[in-house]
């Protein structure tokens, strides 16, 4: 596996993979960017991990490689998670992929932490982050894995619970999580399960970033 500069991404490839993680950049180990981590363990495993640079247009770290011989862009926003939209927006406008090429990797507070599912487009379901990338995508058709980190118990505010880091209890069962994620990924990327809509003609176009409100988490 290798990465390619700007200069060398194939711009006119028939689909381009944006596989995008979620988080707020500066806490990579919280409950909330867990998306992050699961693009680090991503291109750990594909051997891409000195390859994350960081690209200003986009605001985001970002690898530019192939998987099964289909050009994929990995990036890791560098806003903060209410704005990570724009980063997105940025990204898709730059390398040419449309809203429906787009995976987004996030926390999941509906789902146990252990846990892991497919969501095929439809409402950011409250997620600040899947909102963002919505409304500056003016779009909602993004293909979303999430990463179940489950509900606070007891009094903890949810905010304290998404803003935490994971206890060293919970540290194996994240390890095997992440592993777990790749592992789909790199299934929905091989043309065997690749989605028949990637092939179609058309398709939401990239639009610019909408302006977006100071910075909330």
């Amino acid at each position: 596996m290798f990465c390619f500069t700007c200069r060398e991404f194939p711009t006119k490839a028939d689909s381009v993979w944006l596989v995008v993680g979620l988080g707020n950049p500066g806490m990579d180990a919280t409950r909330h960017s867990v998306g992050m981590a699961v693009l680090g363990a991503l291109a750990a495993r594909l051997e891409l991990a000195h390859c994350w640079h960081v690209d200003k247009q986009v605001s985001g770290e970002v690898i530019v490689t192939t998987i099964q011989d289909i050009p994929v862009i990995l990036l890791r926003p560098k806003l903060p998670m209410n704005i990570n939209g724009v980063s997105v927006a940025r990204a898709a406008v730059k390398y040419g992929v449309r809203a429906e090429d787009i995976l987004l990797v996030h926390d999941e507070l509906d789902k146990a932490l252990g846990k892991t599912a497919f969501k095929n487009g439809g409402s950011a379901s409250g997620h600040n982050g899947v909102r963002s990338c919505v409304d500056t995508l003016q779009s909602n058709v993004m293909l979303r894995l999430r990463v179940g980190i489950g509900r606070p118990e007891g009094k903890t505010l949810v905010e304290r619970h998404v803003l935490g880091c994971f206890s060293r209890s919970e540290e194996p069962l994240v390890a095997a999580v992440l592993q777990r994620s790749v592992d789909l990924l790199l299934a929905w990327l091989a043309p065997t399960h690749r989605r028949s809509r990637a092939h179609q003609q058309g398709g939401d176009k990239p639009r610019e970033p909408a302006e977006f409100p100071k910075p909330l988490h």
